[in-house]
């Protein structure tokens, strides 16, 4: 019976992988939901006192990984996310078995450094989280003695540096980190970054903040490709927050936003007023968008619901500044306004449009269609059909030779429904012209 079962799971990987089948990007995200459901049979094995059955499974599973590694297109990442979650299952399932710690970080560590597809590149992250203390150790002892037996170029010692820091930092093993760090010759903002969190997890709130003003200082120094630490300004309001010092970190989140408005720096920046200023920090926050870009200005005024000031900075927005916008900004605007301004929101619909058209978008050309269709009913409700005949000569003038866009241009110029008649219909006005019937109502 057991063998019946096991031999079933076997299948279902060989089935859910479909080894010699090319499987492009379209169809990337279907199979990998296949992959996982075979996956979400076997993991449970490990709580249910079959765990060398699932080390068995995993290691056929994640070679099978390998083998169909040049038959995905996988653009998105997600097949190499599921690797490393393989892999993950992998130490705890040997972990449940009470397989040999060492055994595991050998084969671990050799699979990181004989993973040609990429897929084993910052597993260090994850499989921290997955090694229990007997396993941790073992991993940071392989990863010593593979360093010191092997090449001694500047990928290999980085490597074993990232693969170090990962173990102390699951640790929160503040010295080891800083030490490491210091062998190394050189400290970067990520680094601090990690150390302040370190201490913040040992509830050593005044070195975290040391540690983050040391990042802050690097950052100004040079560049840190890859290693630069961008929530370190956040980190550190926190920090100020848990030691009582709130108006220093208000102070921060003011400075920045002034520096950037936004409606994330306006978020952070609400984090930090006492609810009783709200309304005055509101006010400062408005006046400061005098010098913000249209795009700040739109999503804050949307945010706060300033809509007599959202309408102004439409209305003298050109049409131009309006394209281009992204429409995660254009299209909130444009609800907000159908109502109170229904020609600015008019307005907004074509900018959204014309983007589309303009950068020949062909596959979003639908939603230009559904934009322009809400801007002539808009226009002819208000009442504006000389405007609307002006737009659509401009369009055909302009965009007249774009032949996947203009015939759905001109049905909706024309009053027709924008939406395509089903199967059904079709057929059956096909039918009634064929049986030289009128066509019925």
């Amino acid at each position: 019976m057991v063998r019946k079962r096991r031999d079933e799971l076997q299948h279902g990987i060989e089935d859910a992988l479909a080894i010699g089948t090319f499987v492009d990007y379209r169809h990337g995200w279907d199979f990998v939901a296949g992959v996982e459901a075979v996956r979400g049979t076997i993991v449970p094995l490990i709580e249910k006192g079959e765990a060398a059955r699932a080390v068995d499974l995993l290691e056929m599973f994640i070679a099978g990984c390998y083998e169909k590694s040049e038959e995905i297109d996988d653009s998105s990442g997600r097949f190499g996310q599921l690797v490393e979650e393989l892999f993950c299952d992998w130490i705890r399932a040997r972990q449940a078995a009470q397989a040999d710690p060492a055994e595991t970080a050998s084969m671990l560590v050799s699979w990181m450094e004989n993973d040609v597809y990429g897929y084993c590149y910052g597993l260090e992250k994850e499989a921290v989280k997955a090694l229990d203390r007997k396993g941790m150790d073992a991993f940071e002892r392989a990863v010593l003695e593979r360093a010191a037996d092997g090449e001694k170029t500047s990928y290999v010692q980085r490597r074993k540096g990232e693969v170090l820091k990962a173990i102390h930092t699951e640790r929160r093993d503040v010295e080891a980190y800083r030490t490491l760090c210091e062998a190394d010759g050189e400290l970067a903002p990520q680094d601090c970054q990690a150390l302040a969190e370190m201490c913040l997890g040992r509830r050593r709130p005044e070195d975290a903040l040391g540690w983050v003003d040391r990042g802050l200082e690097l950052e100004t120094k040079g560049r840190w490709p890859n290693r630069s630490a961008w929530n370190l300004p956040g980190l550190r309001r926190r920090i100020l927050k848990r030691l009582g010092r709130s108006g220093e970190a208000l102070a921060s989140a003011w400075e920045d936003y002034r520096r950037a408005p936004s409606v994330y720096s306006y978020e952070i920046l609400m984090k930090f007023v006492p609810k009783g200023e709200r309304s005055g920090w509101l006010a400062k926050a408005l006046a400061a968008l005098e010098g913000a870009g249209l795009s700040s200005r739109i999503g804050m005024l949307v945010k706060t619901k300033e809509w007599t000031r959202l309408a102004e900075t439409v209305e003298q927005a050109s049409r131009g500044d309006l394209i281009d916008l992204s429409h995660t900004t254009t299209e909130p605007a444009a609800k907000k306004l159908a109502r109170s301004h229904p020609l600015l929101a008019a307005k907004l619909h074509v900018a959204m449009a014309l983007r589309i058209v303009e950068a020949k978008k062909s596959r979003y050309y639908g939603a230009a269609l559904g934009n322009l269709e809400s801007a002539r009913k808009m226009l002819l409700k208000q009442g504006r059909a000389r405007e609307w005949e002006s737009l659509a000569a401009e369009i055909r003038e302009r965009h007249g030779r774009k032949y996947s866009f203009m015939p759905g241009f001109e049905r909706l110029d024309e009053g027709r429904s924008m939406k395509e008649p089903s199967f059904r219909d079709r057929a059956r006005r096909r039918w009634d012209k064929g049986a030289g019937r009128r066509r019925r109502s």
